[in-house]
């Protein structure tokens, strides 16, 4: 089986790595990839809003499975690209159409949604600019802390949580009338802060069946103790010691199985991923937010916990034969550190030098983000340089993996968080 994956984070490096593992899978692309990716398959120059380059990639090279690793591609209609020409109709697609994707397009839609098909959400409302008066005086009079999330894809950082009303009413400002997030916080969610502790739920559908894949928790803050602005993520664990057999059973039942009944309800197909952002609230949970496609560095976590073939299962979700399909789960923690560049996530500098990846202890896998290779150098190419896995029988062997790793290479303003997994101690004994 021919396999392409779109994308060119520490998520596809992960995914290239699961799948080529699969005696199913034969040739292996990824577009555009990094100096990771480029170790497990071919790396391909494609640029991902560029549908129809991709589309005459798939035709010679008789690609028959396509896994699109972020959203926007899938928010701006890739799956339909797809499905819209018969040239394509033997190729399957992981990934909704732009119904499925507004998912994680629109937090108003979403929220919309969740309330329609009674999915336990934060209350909130959504403002435009026009509305700006309205949006601060809702603003004043809503309990603290006040959560704002700009309505569109923001990178993972369009969300503010605000401590008090005149924080909120600036950073309110910044976003509707300052486009701080450009298009994306055209309309901003104004939302209840829900006090619990966050968690990430992934489920893998072909729209009638789903798998529930290993539970992760991510930390998304820059600084040590939570603390700074929100990033794509500086690291993972998984299992989650919280969500025992009694949570995730409330999580499937009030969460999962609603959502799926849901998009047939509303005559939205959907194949794919399907990432529940969640917070714990005194053992309930609550939805944050859809993500649909797997996070990141979450899946630096959970594909390595999965014994299963991946290959076989996206394929059968492909086909729409999911439900015969069995997934295992490897009873191992993993946990990832993410290594990043000096200054993000504000402006950071490309092109350092990478060294110590030969000296990296055998053991943990070094997934790679935002990377690539010069003159047979590895060089940064982004904020999130790469993410360094651990696996063990506890929290602290596979924290130990990660973080030998982590010491053993360097680049001019590396940054990485020392306390991932720090606030699970409590639960993990």
């Amino acid at each position: 089986m021919n396999v392409l994956i779109l994308g060119a984070g520490g998520r596809e490096h992960a995914l290239a790595w699961k799948i080529k593992q699969s005696p199913e899978c034969g040739s292996l692309f990824i577009a555009p990839g990094n100096a990771g990716t480029a170790t497990e398959g071919t790396n391909i120059e494609l640029s991902l809003s560029d549908f129809s380059a991709i589309g005459d990639f798939v035709l010679k090279n008789d690609i028959d499975l396509v896994v699109v690793g972020p959203e926007a591609p899938l928010v701006d209609g890739f799956r339909d690209y797809m499905e819209g020409d018969n040239r394509f109709s033997g190729v399957g697609v992981i990934g909704p159409g732009k119904t499925g994707a507004i998912l994680e397009g629109s937090k108003d839609f979403s929220k919309g949604f969740m309330e329609r098909n009674g999915v336990p959400a934060a209350s909130s409302r959504t403002f435009t600019a026009i509305e700006i008066e309205q949006a601060e005086a809702y603003v004043r009079q809503h309990s603290l802390p006040v959560v704002l999330k700009a309505d569109g894809l923001a990178a993972g950082k369009g969300v503010i949580i605000s401590p008090d009303h005149e924080d909120a009413l600036s950073n309110l400002k910044d976003m509707l009338v300052g486009e701080r997030f450009g298009e994306a916080s055209a309309k901003v969610v104004i939302e209840q802060y829900l006090d619990g502790i966050e968690l990430s739920v992934f489920v893998l559908t072909d729209g009638e069946a789903y798998k529930i894949l290993p539970a992760a928790k991510d930390y998304k803050r820059i600084g040590e103790g939570d603390t700074g602005p929100n990033t794509g993520g500086m690291g993972a664990v998984s299992p989650v010691p919280f969500a025992n057999e009694e949570f995730m059973r409330k999580v499937e039942e009030k969460v999962i199985r609603p959502t799926i009944s849901g998009l047939k309800a509303e005559g939205i197909p959907y194949t794919g991923f399907i990432f529940f952002g969640l917070m714990n609230v005194d053992g309930e949970p609550y939805v944050i937010e859809y993500n649909v496609r797997m996070g990141d560095p979450e899946t630096q976590v959970v594909l390595p916990r999965i014994s299963s073939d991946l290959l076989k299962l996206l394929k059968a979700a492909a086909d729409g034969e999911l439900a015969s399909a069995i997934i295992e789960t490897s009873p191992e923690v993993a946990s990832t550190v993410v290594l990043v560049s000096g200054g993000y996530p504000g402006p950071y500098q490309k092109g350092k030098q990478i060294t110590g990846l030969d000296a990296v202890p055998q053991g943990p896998v070094v997934f790679h983000a935002g990377t690539r290779v010069k003159d047979e150098h590895v060089l940064t190419s982004g904020g999130r340089v790469m993410a360094m896995t651990g696996l063990g029988k506890s929290m602290q062997a596979a924290l130990k993996q990660s973080y030998e790793a982590a010491n053993a290479v360097s680049w001019e303003g590396i940054t990485y968080r020392k306390d991932i997994g720090k606030d699970l101690e409590a639960f993990s004994g």
